[in-house]
C-alpha cells in the first residue's frame, strides 16, 4: 500500500481515525476500494469495517442501478 500526504484542517486531525474511515468508506462506496481493501486502509478487519459503514452513510451492498436493472432484465427472460 502506498502512503500520500493530504492536508486537511487541524480538526480532521484531531480525529485521524474518524476521518481516515470516512475516507475509506467513501472509496468504497464510489467502487474504487473493495471491501478488504477499504478494511485494510483503516486497519480494520473487513467484519469490523463492514459494521461502521452505516455511520458514514454507506450501505454494505455496493450495487449499482446499473447491476439491478442487468439483474431485472435477465430474471425477466426466465
Amino acid at each position: 500500500m502506498t502512503t500520500i500526504q493530504l492536508q486537511v484542517p487541524d480538526f480532521l486531525e484531531e480525529n485521524h481515525d474518524d476521518t481516515v474511515r470516512f475516507l475509506a468508506a467513501k472509496l468504497y462506496e464510489s467502487g474504487k476500494l473493495s471491501l478488504g481493501q477499504a478494511a485494510e486502509m483503516t486497519g480494520l478487519g473487513k467484519t469490523a469495517f463492514a459494521e461502521i459503514l452505516g455511520q458514514y452513510g454507506v450501505s454494505y451492498i455496493n450495487y449499482s442501478f446499473e447491476d439491478v436493472m442487468a439483474d431485472v432484465k435477465r430474471i425477466s427472460k426466465v
